[in-house]
């Protein structure tokens, strides 16, 4: 268990969480998402690492993953706004139903036993993966009329799918966007914050649902773990900053298919983790 761990191991396991805090607040800025794809997984395996109960690490991930997506999705969002990149008129259309998935979505993970929530996650992952892997921009989109009952389709899918992911939502909202013929800067920026939306309502479900199952989770506030929050946030808000101005600078087609190749991986040996519980 965590008391019984040396100064070395603990010196360790900070240095994984802030180095992996690097790539995570980075992509949140890059691809409007919330960085939870790399978060859940790096937080997995070190609460799994330090010996924590195999009943509730998953469901401590996506917690913890959701209250570092907040402020890391408030600090893209102000980069992206000075690029004029966010439209809040499509976040307040498709917001309340983003809000009524990830209530929805939440109450489906406190419910997957441990097991279950690491095949779901590595399923979608690799859905995702695909996407990216395969999609291409396409140049002068024009948008398209959104009638409610895609609006209602879209915003509850994407939140439902979130919530028992721990990510900020850019991986569905960013495509969905697209394709509705938002340009790739908008779509990116627009789901930065959807990304504020899903962590905040996320993370509270995850602390409701710690509290009233009344886990044993050490310097955690229910499913949400204290120092792995102290340790990221400061990083991904800095990194978050860093991303968002460079996708208005670089190919964003590249970055794509490598972010792709990487969720790939990430699928392929969570996995194995399933099938080794």
């Amino acid at each position: 268990m965590i008391e019984n761990l040396e100064q070395s191991q603990i010196i360790f396991i900070i240095i994984i969480m802030a180095a992996s805090a690097l790539p995570v607040g980075f992509m949140a800025g890059l691809f409007g998402i919330g960085g939870g794809l790399i978060t859940v997984p790096v937080l997995f395996y070190i609460f799994n690492y330090i010996g924590l109960d195999q009943s509730f690490i998953m469901h401590l991930a996506v917690g913890t993953s959701f209250s570092i997506i907040i402020p890391t999705s408030i600090s893209s969002i102000i980069t992206h706004m000075k690029y004029k990149a966010v439209d809040f008129n499509v976040v307040k259309t498709f917001g309340i139903f983003v809000v009524l998935g990830v209530v929805a979505g939440t109450i489906f993970a406190a419910n997957l036993k441990t097991s279950g929530l690491i095949l779901f996650f590595s399923i979608m992952t690799m859905i995702f993966s695909l996407f990216f892997l395969i999609s291409k921009e396409k140049p002068d989109q024009t948008k398209r009329k959104i009638n409610l009952i895609t609006k209602f389709l879209s915003g509850f899918t994407s939140g439902f799918l979130s919530a028992p992911m721990g990510i900020g939502g850019g991986i569905i909202n960013t495509p969905i966007l697209k394709l509705f013929g938002y340009p790739i800067n908008v779509a990116i920026g627009s789901s930065a914050a959807f990304g504020f939306l899903i962590s905040l309502v996320g993370a509270i479900g995850f602390i409701i649902s710690g509290k009233y199952l009344n886990i044993d989770a050490p310097l955690s506030l229910g499913f949400v773990n204290i120092p792995a929050f102290l340790i990221f946030v400061p990083i991904t808000t800095i990194m978050a900053k860093v991303g968002a101005k460079t996708v208005h600078k670089v190919n964003k087609q590249i970055i794509g298919k490598l972010f792709g190749i990487f969720l790939l991986l990430v699928s392929i040996r969570l996995f194995f983790e399933y099938y080794s519980i």
